[in-house]
C-alpha cells in the first residue's frame, strides 16, 4: 500500500459543536451559531429510550435546515448495538457530510461501515470520522488511519474522545493533560502520514473558558485541526486558537510573494531575510491563506 500522504483538501474544521439529537431548542439555535461544524449525536447524549425520538428531531432539522456553508456529522450508535441498523437508516435519508463512528478500535471497524455504505450506494461526498476513545484505538491509530487510503474507505477524520480514554486507562483528569499528551500526539503522527483530519477532544468545563483557551492553544501546538465542542461558549476561542493570526498570515503572504519572485522560478530554497524557506513552506503558506480566505468569505455571507 502507498504510505505517502496525498495532499489534503483545506478545510475549516477549527470548531466542531456537538449537539445532542434529542435536544430541539439546542438545534434550533444551531443556524445563528459560527461554528465549522457541527455533530449531531445519537450516542452519548442520548437516553435509549430517547433515540427514536432524537432521530425524528434530525430528520427534521435535516428537511428544514441548510446549515450553508458548515459540515453537518451525525454521530451514529455503534453498528453492532439495538440502535445501529435504525441510525444508518436516518444518515441515508438525510445525507450529512460525514457519520462519525464511535469507539472505532481496529480498521475493520472503518471497513464494516464503508461497505455497509458501499451496499446502500450511499453517496461518494459522504464521509467517516472515526471516534479514537479506547485503548485498543491508541495501540491500532496509525492502521485505523492507514484504512483511509483503501478504495471505498471514506476516511476523512479522527476525533479523540478523552472522557471514555480516561474512564478505560485510570488516568486522572488534570491541568495540562500531562499523561494524555503521548497518546494524542500519536493521533497527529497518524493522520498527518495518511492525509486526515484530527480534532481535539472536548473539554468538559464550558464555564472555564481561559482553561478552554488554553486547551485549545495546547491542541493547536500539537498540530490539532480543530476542536470538538460541548457548548457555544466555546466556539470563539476555538476559532480564534485554531485559525490564522495576523502574524501568520502575513507571514505566508511574504512567503508567496518572495517564491513569485523572478529570481525564485525553479528554486526550491530561497533567502527570506535571512531565513531558508522551502517549498514545503510555500506549499503550508498556500494552505493558510486559502483557509484565511475561507473565513473571510464565510463572515461576508449576510
Amino acid at each position: 500500500m502507498n504510505t505517502i500522504a496525498s495532499p489534503r483538501p483545506v478545510r475549516l474544521r477549527r470548531s466542531v459543536l456537538s449537539v445532542p439529537a434529542i435536544n430541539a431548542r439546542a438545534l434550533e439555535k444551531i443556524h445563528g451559531l459560527d461554528c465549522d461544524g457541527v455533530i449531531f449525536d445519537l450516542e452519548d447524549s442520548v437516553a435509549p429510550e430517547s433515540k427514536a425520538n432524537a432521530r425524528d428531531n434530525l430528520q427534521r432539522f435535516f428537511r428544514q435546515t441548510p446549515l450553508e456553508g458548515r459540515e453537518r456529522i451525525i454521530r451514529i450508535n455503534p453498528l453492532a448495538s439495538e440502535f445501529g441498523a435504525d441510525d444508518i437508516e436516518l444518515v441515508l435519508a438525510c445525507r450529512p457530510d460525514a457519520v462519525l463512528l464511535p469507539k472505532v478500535d481496529e480498521p475493520q471497524d472503518i471497513a464494516a461501515i464503508a461497505d455497509l455504505l458501499a451496499d446502500r450506494d450511499a453517496p461518494e461526498a459522504l464521509r467517516i470520522w472515526a471516534m479514537i476513545e479506547t485503548p485498543r484505538a491508541i495501540l491500532n491509530v496509525a492502521a485505523i488511519a492507514e484504512s483511509g487510503r483503501t478504495p471505498g474507505a471514506r476516511l476523512d477524520c479522527l476525533v479523540v474522545g478523552l472522557n471514555d480514554l480516561r474512564k478505560e486507562t485510570g488516568v486522572l483528569p488534570g491541568s495540562g493533560r500531562t499523561y494524555l499528551v503521548s497518546w494524542l500526539m500519536q493521533v497527529i503522527v497518524a493522520v498527518r502520514a495518511y492525509g486526515l483530519d484530527a480534532l481535539d477532544s472536548v473539554c468538559n468545563d464550558f464555564r472555564d473558558l481561559a482553561a478552554f483557551e488554553s486547551e485549545c492553544s495546547q491542541g493547536r501546538a500539537m498540530g490539532f485541526d480543530g476542536k470538538m465542542l460541548i457548548h457555544p461558549a466555546q466556539i470563539d476561542a476555538a476559532n480564534r486558537q485554531f485559525g490564522p493570526d495576523e502574524a501568520a498570515l502575513a507571514e505566508a503572504q511574504a512567503i508567496i510573494a518572495a517564491f513569485a519572485e523572478p529570481d525564485a522560478q525553479g528554486r526550491g530554497v530561497i533567502n527570506m531575510n535571512g531565513r531558508m524557506i522551502e517549498r514545503l513552506h510555500l506549499a503550508q503558506a498556500e494552505q493558510l491563506v486559502h483557509k484565511a480566505a475561507m473565513i473571510s468569505l464565510r463572515k461576508d455571507k449576510p
